[in-house]
């Protein structure tokens, strides 16, 4: 005797096509769907510091602007009588940087600004 497919659900391992049919649907809907174009603009992405060495953040521990180690990049902006410090171009760190230390760019890299700050 062979079973009827179509009237046991599940009968010894058998199952109904429809709910076969179902199962895929509803497991098809759950794949992921790329970002429509407006949310993909939206999508902030962090500059890259592949030639600078982030040592930490320049004024406060959580700063955009950070205090920049020595690299073969750096190594020509290096100065005793000031700090090297890296902020992502064009944010509004960089700029109160420039106003409230009298920052001077020397370099863009990676989507940084880098500037020398004067000590005294």
């Amino acid at each position: 005797m062979v079973p009827d497919i179509h009237t046991h659900v599940f009968d010894g391992g058998i199952m109904n096509p429809a709910l076969c049919i179902g199962i895929l649907v509803v497991v098809a809907g759950c794949q992921q769907r790329p970002l429509q174009p407006e949310a993909a603009d939206t999508v902030i992405r962090s500059p890259t510091n592949q030639d600078l060495r982030l040592v930490r953040g320049y004024r406060s521990t959580d700063d955009d602007c950070q205090l920049t180690g020595e690299t073969s990049f750096t190594v020509n902006f290096l100065d005793d009588a000031a700090d090297l410090v890296s902020c992502p171009t064009g944010s509004d760190a960089a700029q109160s940087l420039v106003e409230m230390h009298a920052a001077r760019e020397v370099a863009e890299t990676g989507g940084y600004t880098v500037y020398s700050v004067p000590r005294r």
